[in-house]
This record gives C-alpha cells, sequence and structure tokens, in this order.
C-alpha cells in the first residue's frame, strides 16, 4: 500500500506528458542518391506504400518519390513526367537540372525546397511528389495531391432552413477555400502549424488582422505550442488545452461544421482553429448566449428570431430543472399541484413498486441508453431503436406498473427540449440527473440551491480574460441588440461587435492595435 502511495506521489509530481524520443528532425539529405533512398527505406521500414520511380534526365538519375493513392497519376504523368523526360538542357549536370526547376518549369503551383528526411515525409504523405536529384543534397515537394475525400455536403449538426448549404470536410485545404470565398479580405490570415509527434497534423489558426486581440492571439498560440501529443485526430483533442476551467461544466470554446457561421465569428475578433481530418472547427473565445443563436436568426425577420431565441432559453431550463422539479415537489411539496392534477399523480404513482425519485432516474438511465444505442448502431437499424423505446418507455412500462404515466410525460417533454440546443446536450444529460437526485433528497431547496451553484460555476469561466456570461453579466443594454433579443440589420450593422470590448473584458486595450503583417 505504501509503494502504491510513493507511485502516487511520483506521478502526481511528474505528471507532464513527455512524448517518445523521436529521430532527429533536422537530419538533412545526402548529396549521394542512393544512400538517401537506402536511408529513406529505412526510416520507414520498407513501407509497402513508399513508392519510388527512378528517371533519367539526359545522364542525371532522377528518384520520384511518393506514397500510394496520395497522388493523383494523370496530373503527374502530364505536367511532371513528360516535361522530365522529353527536357534536353544546353548543360548535362545536376546544377542546370536544378536551376531549370527553379526557375524555366512550374511542375506544380505548390513547389518548394525541401532539405531533411522529415520534410520528405510529411509532404508525400500530404499527397506531394518529392523530386531527388543524383548530386543534390536536397529536393523539390510538388503538390499533385490526387487522395479521395468526402464531397462538401451539408453539415449534419447545424441544419438550418436558409443560408448556405455547404459545411467543412475532412481536407484542410479544402476547409480553407471555402472560407477565403466568402471572405475575400486581405486582413484574413491563415497561420499553419504542425502539431503531433506522430501524426504530424496541420492545424490552422484563422483570424483577421485588424479585428484579432493581439494578447489573446498570444495566448492561444502559447497553449498550442504547450500541446505534448503523439496523435491528433480531431479538433476536440486540442479543446481541453484551450479551456481555461477545464472542471467547468460549461466550455469557453465552441465548435462548428459550417464555414459562413466561422466568418461571423471571426469577423468579430475571434480565433478560428481548424484540424486536417476532421470537419469540426473550434471557436475561441465562445460565449454561453450563443450557444442559442444559429444563421437562422440573421436570415428571419427580427421580431421571429427573438421568438425562437425565447424558446430556446425556455427549452434548456425545461430540460435542466422540469424532472428534479416534478420529483421534488411530488415528494416534499405536493400542495403545489392543483388538486385534480394531485389525485392523478396519486392514483398513477400507487400502483408503482418504485419511490418517484427512483422511477425519474431509471427512465432517464432508459432514455440515454437508447439514445446512446440509436447514435451508434448502423443506420438501416437505427429505426428500430425509436420503435423499441416508445414501446418500452411508453404504453409497456405504463401498464406493466413500472412507470406512471405522468413521468412519462415528464420525460417526454424534456427529451423533445434537449435537442432545441444540441451543442450543451453533454451539461444539459448531466445536470438533468443531479437536479432530480437533490429534488429528491431536498426538495426545492435542494433544486434552489444547485441552480445558484449551475449560475456561479458559469459565472466563473472566464475565456482569455473575456466572461463566458457577457453581456448578460456584466450587463450593458447595447450588447443585449444581438443576444437576448434580435434587432434588426438597420441597427445591428450600425456598429461591429468586437468581443475584446464586451463588458467585464480584461483585454488590455494596448494590446489590441492592429497587428498586421508576418508570424509574431
Amino acid at each position: 500500500m505504501f509503494h502504491w502511495i510513493q507511485e502516487r506521489l511520483a506521478y502526481a509530481k511528474n505528471k507532464a506528458y513527455q512524448p517518445p524520443q523521436q529521430d532527429d528532425p533536422q537530419e538533412r539529405l545526402s548529396a549521394d542518391l542512393s544512400q538517401t533512398m537506402i536511408t529513406l527505406r529505412k526510416k520507414i521500414s520498407n513501407s509497402s506504400d513508399l513508392l519510388n520511380r527512378e528517371i533519367r534526365v539526359g545522364s542525371q538519375t532522377v528518384q520520384l518519390v511518393m506514397c500510394e493513392g496520395m497522388f493523383d497519376l494523370q496530373t503527374m504523368t502530364e505536367i511532371l513526367l513528360e516535361p522530365l523526360t522529353t527536357l534536353e538542357l544546353s548543360e548535362d549536370s545536376p546544377e542546370a537540372l536544378v536551376s531549370w526547376i527553379r526557375s524555366n518549369a512550374v511542375l506544380a503551383a505548390d513547389q518548394k525546397e525541401i532539405y531533411t528526411y522529415s520534410e520528405v515525409f510529411q509532404f508525400i504523405m500530404s499527397g506531394f511528389i518529392v523530386i531527388l536529384i543524383d548530386g543534390i543534397p536536397f529536393g523539390f515537394s510538388l503538390g499533385i495531391q490526387g487522395f479521395q475525400f468526402r464531397s462538401v455536403s451539408e453539415p449534419s449538426s447545424e441544419v438550418n432552413e436558409r443560408g448556405s448549404r455547404e459545411g467543412f470536410v475532412e481536407p484542410l485545404r479544402i476547409n480553407l477555400t471555402m472560407i477565403r470565398r466568402r471572405m475575400k479580405s486581405e486582413k484574413l490570415k491563415f497561420e499553419l502549424m504542425t502539431m503531433g509527434t506522430k501524426s504530424r497534423t496541420d492545424v490552422c489558426l484563422i483570424y483577421l488582422t485588424d479585428a484579432v486581440s493581439e494578447t489573446m492571439l498570444n495566448e492561444i498560440r502559447s497553449r498550442l505550442s504547450r500541446v505534448k501529443l503523439d496523435v491528433i485526430l480531431d479538433s476536440g483533442y486540442l479543446q481541453p488545452f484551450l479551456d481555461k476551467k477545464p472542471f467547468s461544466l460549461f466550455s469557453g470554446v465552441g465548435t462548428t461544421e459550417r464555414p459562413d457561421t466561422m466568418c461571423a465569428k471571426i469577423s468579430e475578433g475571434r480565433v478560428g482553429i481548424l484540424v486536417d481530418g476532421t470537419p469540426f472547427a473550434l471557436i475561441v473565445p465562445f460565449l454561453f448566449t450563443e450557444h442559442f443563436q444559429s444563421l437562422d436568426d440573421y436570415t428571419h425577420r427580427a421580431y421571429y428570431a427573438t421568438f425562437i431565441r425565447c424558446l430556446k432559453y425556455i427549452s434548456f431550463f425545461f430540460t435542466i430543472l422540469i424532472p428534479g422539479i416534478y420529483v421534488a415537489v411530488a415528494s416534499f411539496h405536493p400542495e403545489l399541484f392543483p388538486e385534480a392534477l394531485l389525485f392523478n399523480i396519486a392514483a398513477s404513482e400507487e400502483s408503482t413498486p418504485f419511490p418517484i425519485v427512483v422511477e425519474a432516474l431509471i427512465i432517464h438511465l432508459i432514455f440515454e441508453i437508447m439514445r446512446e444505442a440509436g447514435l451508434r448502431l448502423p443506420r438501416p437499424v437505427g429505426h428500430a431503436v425509436s420503435i423499441v423505446g416508445a414501446i418500452v418507455i411508453g404504453d409497456a412500462a405504463v401498464t406493466a406498473g413500472l412507470i406512471g404515466a405522468p413521468m412519462v410525460m415528464v420525460v417526454a417533454l424534456t427529451a423533445i427540449s434537449s435537442f432545441v440546443v444540441p451543442s450543451l446536450y453533454e451539461p444539459v444529460s448531466i445536470l438533468r440527473i443531479v437536479f432530480i437526485l437533490l429534488g429528491g433528497t431536498f426538495g426545492i431547496y435542494g433544486i434552489t440551491l444547485a441552480l445558484a451553484l449551475v449560475f456561479l460555476n458559469l459565472a466563473s469561466v472566464n475565456v482569455y480574460g473575456i466572461p463566458v456570461t457577457s453581456p448578460a453579466a456584466p450587463f450593458r443594454i447595447f450588447e443585449w441588440r444581438d443576444a437576448f433579443i434580435r434587432v434588426n440589420w438597420r441597427r445591428l450593422g450600425r456598429e461591429n461587435l468586437r468581443v475584446q470590448h464586451l463588458p467585464g473584458s480584461e483585454l488590455d486595450e494596448a494590446d489590441e492595435s492592429p497587428n498586421e503583417g508576418g508570424n509574431r
């Protein structure tokens, strides 16, 4: 036991993750082409997907290095193989061939010189073809990508009645073009970085240089630079590193699948983060009120958009409070029910074997199980879950006397309300169970205390100096024009919103000067 405690203390003392040691990333290519190819094969353990093709340009030996399935064969033949195999140089030397590639040829729009083995692997595994010339200690990478990917389609998690039907896809460069096509401004900047010691995943910061706060941007860069992970396969891997309150129920980092939503957010001074291989982009900072907003709010008439937002706020509080309040009132304060409803509830609960708090927990757990099953099952059989759920939770449970009919109604209302604000489903599902337990234990007083703690937890979240509850708290009436209500575009467009200027912001005005040009 003492030995186990010592191990735990040693782990806690040195809990920073240490990635495994990799080969020297700065090991340079050799001028001897044969030696370079032997080293490449050795480093990649002679993997079967590494392809190389040797050709002759005059008397010079040239190797084309690529990964199987990552390049376009037809494009390679037309713009690379044909020019090289028919090339006649006035001077038959490696230097003359290098000069021709540098100055006289356009073999690819994306062309770059590379000097290390690490760069060779990074480029060929991204769909590039690398040209290596005997006698030259560097190579050329040519962007001739041809790998397969999902076509641009409507995002599944953010469906709107009006607006664009385009959603992000997995390849990073395709997503960048969708953003650039919508925001044709020279102030829009894409800042690429590579993360993950093994996956070497491309990550891109997106922001407007004349809108973003320098202080916030530098802190985001600093947090990402401290991420030590072997593999990064999704934007969700980075989200905990960007959150300042990792143990809070609510996050200050949002997600989106829509390029138009991303453009709207970065125009307000936020920073977007795209990760290669996932269609879900991160938005920093993300305020709590934005969970109740959608693109349709800005395409509908202002009065209708305000009405829809009110419904979303009501649905959120219904979802977390209704089951707990029902259990609390039925257990401790039955006099709050109308007399007719009280008799119906009493008659229904009289035939059930469990206390009402146990009923609520059982039926909500069954609902969560069915939701997860419907989410993970293949689509052809997924509809069977809803049929079984309607039978189990509905008629069969009530008829068998396991669950009271009023409880089924409460669960149905709760389930429908939880889908109105899908981005808050994770905290809502936990809060619902917590309120049921507190309502069944302490009654209305427990519900009130728990709700105050939830608001306190929400108010404690500060995203890079910006309160996540802004503009509701601290309150300023001008920012409410696009928070709980939405005014029309004639008023909304009079002044551009900047997140660093929201009430309660701690960002230093001296650090908010436009940061144009160059990497910082």
